[in-house]
C-alpha cells in the first residue's frame, strides 16, 4: 500500500555523534546568505566537492532506492550519496508516479542521515515530449504529451508555451524533480543540425519570445519553493555546427560563423537572463575562427567567466554538459569525453581547466576524488570551490530543499498526468500542426482534399488501424481508398555506432525509395503525407504529387486525424524555412538564419480552413 509522505524528514542530529555543529542553517527565519554561510564554514572539503558534481541516476524497482546501473555505468544510490557525498542528480528513469515520489523521498532520507543532512537536488530532462533520445529527452510515460519546442514554436503562442512551463514545473514538482535540463534556446540556423528539435526554430525573436515564456512557466516571477529551477542552454548557442554536425562527437566539434554572427546567437540567452533564470549549460562545441579560445565552450575562460560572468552579470548555476572528463561507454561502445581543443590534457588538467573558466558543477560526472586532489596538491584553492558551493548551497535553500525536501506520495498520483493536464497537452498537439499545402485531388480544379469526410474510405501508413476506424473505414490497399494518409519522417543518415543514431543528422534528402513509394501511393488516391519534421526536410521530390502535406512536431496520430477530418483547423506556422534542395543547404552560413536560397517554404507558412468537412 502506497504511504502518505510527510512534508519533512527527521534532523540529521537524531543520528549525529558529533553535537558541537551549528544547525542554524536549518532556520527558515535567517536570511538566505546567513544560512549558507553557516553551512558552509562547517563543510569538509569531501563534502565541498560532492556538490560539484551532477551526474545521471537510477531508480530501483517499485520506487525503492537502486543498487545500480549496469547500462548506464552508475553505482548505487547509497554509494553516490554516501561514499562520493553527491546531491545533484540527472534522473534517468521514470513510470509510476507515486513510485517516483517514493524513490524520491527515500534518497532525501538517505540524504538526511549524513553529516549534515544536505538535501538533493534531482533534475530531468524534458519528460512531456516524443523525444526517444536517452541522452537528450526522455518518453513522457506518466507525463502529459505535449509537442516538441518546435511544435511549441509552431503555434506562435507564448501564452501556452508559459502554460506548459507551469504544468511541467507542476508535473516535476510532484514527483521531486527541482531542476529542469531546459528549455533549449539555441537558434538552429544550420539545416541538418541534430538538436534543433528541443529549439524553437531559427527565428531570433520568436526564440527569445518562447524562451522566457518556458522560463517563466518553470520558475514563476522569482526562483522560490514552489519554482523549478531552469537551465537554459547551451551557451553561447549551439546551433552554427559547421556542416550540421553534433559536437556530441569529435567530428561536429566545430562551431563556426562566417556569417559574422556570433552575438545573435547571444540574444534569446539575454532574454533569458532579464527573465531570471537560474542556471545555465554551455555547449559541447568550440567556437572556430572567433575572438575565443578554440576549446568546448565549458573550458572556454573567455565566454563562461568573460561573456557570461562579467558582461552579463549572471551570478547563478553554470553546469557543463554531460560528460566533459571521463571517457565512458554507451550501449557498450566506447564514447569518448568531450574535452574538444583539450583532448590531451589529462582528466585533472581539464578539470581545473574548467574550474578557471568559471564553471560550478561537472554534468555527468562522478569524480569528486580528482577534484579533492586538486586542492590538497595545491592546484586549486578552496576558497575557489567556496564560490561555487555558495551558488548551489542558495538554490537549494531558496527551492526550499531544506524545509521541505519530501514530496506527497499520493498527490503525485493524481497531479501527474491529470486529465487537465492531458487535455492541454492534447489541444497544444492540435495547435502545433502545420499544413504546407492542400490541394484539390489529382491536382484538379475543384475542392481540396482537406478536411476530408468522416466515414471515407481511408488507407494508413504509420497510423495504427483501431484508432483510424475511429474515424473513418479503413481499407488494406489505396486503389480502395478514398483517400491516404501516410506518416514520416524527415531523412536522415545512419551512423556506425547506436548511439550516433539517436542524433539524426546528414543529409535531409528523402531516399529515392521513399519517394518512389509515396509517389506511388498518390497515383492511385489522394494522399496526405504527415512528415516528422526534426529537421527540415527537403520536400521538393514529393510536394507535386500529394494532394496535402502536413508537418508536426511531436503530435499523436489523434491529432493528426482531428485535423484530417475536420475536427480541428490547422493553426501551425513553419518554425523554420524549409529549403528546396541540398545544394542550398551546403551553400547556406551555419550561423545565420534564414540563408538557404531560394526555400520551398518560408518561416511561417501555414495554411488553414475553417468550413467543416462534407458530410
Amino acid at each position: 500500500m502506497t504511504h502518505r509522505a510527510p512534508t519533512t524528514v527527521p534532523d540529521s542530529s537524531d543520528h549525529e555523534v558529533e553535537h558541537d555543529i551549528d544547525r542554524r542553517y536549518r532556520d527558515p527565519d535567517l536570511p538566505t546568505a546567513e544560512r549558507v554561510e553557516i553551512l558552509l564554514r562547517q563543510m569538509t572539503l569531501a563534502e565541498k566537492a560532492g556538490l560539484f558534481f551532477h551526474d545521471m541516476i537510477s531508480m530501483g524497482e517499485g520506487g525503492e532506492l537502486s543498487e545500480g546501473d549496469e547500462e548506464f555505468h552508475l553505482p548505487s544510490n547509497a554509494t553516490f550519496v554516501l561514499e562520493h557525498q553527491m546531491s545533484h542528480f540527472n534522473l534517468l528513469t521514470g513510470g509510476d508516479p507515486r513510485q517516483m515520489a517514493a524513490w524520491h523521498n527515500r534518497i532525501q532520507e538517505l540524504a538526511a542521515s549524513t553529516r549534515l543532512g544536505i538535501p538533493v537536488t534531482i533534475s530531468s530532462d524534458p519528460r512531456n515530449s516524443y523525444s526517444d533520445n536517452p541522452l537528450a529527452g526522455l518518453l513522457a510515460g506518466s507525463f502529459s504529451v505535449w509537442p516538441e519546442a518546435l511544435g511549441l514554436a509552431a503555434t506562435r503562442d507564448a501564452d501556452l508555451v508559459r502554460r506548459f512551463g507551469d504544468v511541467v514545473r507542476r508535473e516535476y514538482r510532484a514527483v521531486g524533480i527541482r531542476v529542469a535540463l531546459h528549455p533549449q534556446v539555441d537558434l538552429a540556423t544550420e539545416p541538418r543540425w541534430a538538436r534543433q528539435l528541443d529549439t524553437f526554430g531559427e527565428d531570433v525573436e520568436l526564440t527569445s519570445r518562447l524562451g522566457t515564456a518556458y522560463v517563466e512557466g518553470l520558475q514563476g516571477d522569482r526562483l522560490g519553493t514552489e519554482s523549478v529551477s531552469a537551465m537554459i542552454k547551451h551557451f553561447p548557442g549551439g546551433g552554427a555546427q559547421k556542416d550540421g554536425e553534433d559536437p556530441h562527437f569529435g567530428y561536429g566539434r566545430e562551431q563556426v560563423y562566417p556569417g559574422g554572427q556570433f552575438e545573435l546567437h547571444l540574444k534569446p540567452f539575454e532574454a533569458a537572463f532579464a527573465a531570471g533564470v537560474s542556471q545555465v549549460m554551455p555547449y559541447y562545441g568550440m567556437p572556430v575562427g572567433t575572438e575565443h579560445e578554440e576549446v568546448g565552450f565549458g573550458f572556454n575562460r573567455s565566454v563562461i567567466t568573460g561573456l557570461l560572468r562579467e558582461r552579463y552579470g549572471f551570478d547563478g548555476i553554470v553546469c557543463t554538459d554531460w560528460g566533459l572528463l571521463t571517457d565512458s561507454e554507451v550501449s557498450g561502445e566506447p564514447f569518448p569525453a568531450r574535452a574538444w581543443g583539450v583532448e590531451h590534457l589529462d582528466q585533472s588538467d581539464r578539470m581545473l581547466k574548467a574550474l578557471d573558466a568559471g564553471v560550478d558543477q561537472f554534468g555527468g560526472e562522478k569524480c569528486p576524488d580528482v577534484l579533492i586532489g586538486l586542492v590538497t596538491s595545491g592546484r586549486v584553492d578552496e576558497a575557489r570551490l567556496d564560490q561555487s558551493v555558495r551558488r548551489l548551497l542558495r538554490e537549494k535553500f531558496i527551492l526550499g530543499l531544506f524545509d521541505q525536501p519530501l514530496v506527497d506520495v499520493e498527490a503525485a498520483g493524481r497531479i501527474v498526468g491529470s486529465p487537465e493536464f492531458i487535455a492541454a497537452g492534447e489541444e497544444a498537439q492540435r495547435a502545433s500542426l502545420t499544413l504546407l499545402t492542400n490541394r484539390a485531388a489529382n491536382g484538379g480544379e475543384g475542392a481540396a482534399v482537406l478536411p476530408a469526410p468522416r466515414g471515407s474510405r481511408l488507407y494508413v501508413e504509420g497510423i495504427p488501424r483501431e484508432m483510424a476506424a475511429l474515424y473513418a473505414q479503413v481499407v488494406d490497399t489505396p486503389e480502395a481508398a478514398d483517400i491516404a494518409v501516410i506518416r514520416t519522417h524527415a531523412p536522415f543518415e545512419t551512423r556506425p555506432t547506436a548511439f550516433e543514431n539517436y542524433f539524426h543528422a546528414g543529409s535531409l534528402e528523402f531516399a529515392a525509395e521513399t519517394s518512389a513509394h509515396l509517389r506511388e501511393i498518390a497515383s492511385a488516391v489522394p494522399t496526405i503525407v504527415d512528415v516528422f519534421l526534426d529537421r527540415p526536410a527537403v520536400l521538393t521530390p514529393i510536394v507535386e504529387n500529394v494532394a496535402a502535406i502536413i508537418g508536426n512536431w511531436g503530435a499523436g496520430p489523434g491529432a493528426l486525424l482531428d485535423l484530417v477530418f475536420g475536427e480541428a483547423a490547422p493553426r501551425g506556422q513553419l518554425p523554420f524555412d524549409l529549403p528546396s534542395s541540398t545544394e542550398a543547404v551546403e551553400a547556406s552560413r551555419p550561423d545565420v538564419p534564414f540563408d538557404t536560397a531560394s526555400p520551398l517554404f518560408r518561416f511561417g507558412h501555414g495554411l488553414t480552413y475553417d468550413a467543416p468537412p462534407t458530410p
